[in-house]
């Protein structure tokens, strides 16, 4: 009978071992995780997946599994923000000639408790991306300033508009 051989590799004096960089706990933004330079488990290969062979999507996982990095991931990725992405698997997979306007709706900041204050939430969010697309703000709906939001943003830009909603479920738990 062969016993197993057990292999045991540490560090020598004349080789260091590498410095640990730290665990992005509670850290939702692509941008400060690298740029920080926390542990990063690099998924932008599979993000480059799933934009090449769909088009919508409803990502549905527990709480607490990456779901609203994942979505700052794919924004920084849409809006074409390449040093960001330098040694992962999107930098040479991903055209970086093309930059596309992102709405990301996020539902996660404060309370939303009721119908007021989702309009409100709604509604702030909204006019921040008037304010960047230069859109006249009018009394109009909330439904019609996000149709016309995407409408002026792609004719501004002449790319299709990538809208991004998370936390979706947020108010509803509220």
């Amino acid at each position: 009978m062969q016993h197993p051989t057990i292999i045991c590799m540490m560090p020598t004096p004349t080789s260091p071992a590498l410095p640990r960089k730290k665990l992005p706990i509670g850290i939702q933004t692509f941008a400060k995780i690298r740029e920080a330079d926390f542990y990063y488990v690099d998924k932008t290969g599979m993000a480059v997946d799933l934009i090449d062979s769909g088009s919508q999507y409803f990502l549905s996982r527990p709480r607490r599994f990456g779901k609203s990095l994942f979505l700052d991931t794919l924004k920084e990725l849409f809006e074409g923000n390449r040093a960001l992405f330098t040694g992962l698997a999107a930098e040479t997979r991903w055209d970086w000639s093309k930059k596309f306007p992102v709405i990301r709706i996020s539902f996660g900041a404060g309370v939303v408790d009721s119908k007021a204050k989702l309009q409100d939430s709604i509604d702030g969010q909204l006019l921040a991306y008037e304010l960047v697309w230069e859109l006249q703000q009018q009394h109009l709906s909330i439904n019609r300033r996000f149709i016309n939001l995407i409408s002026h943003a792609h004719a501004r830009s002449g790319k299709r508009v990538v809208v991004l909603v998370d936390e979706y479920d947020k108010p509803i738990l509220d």
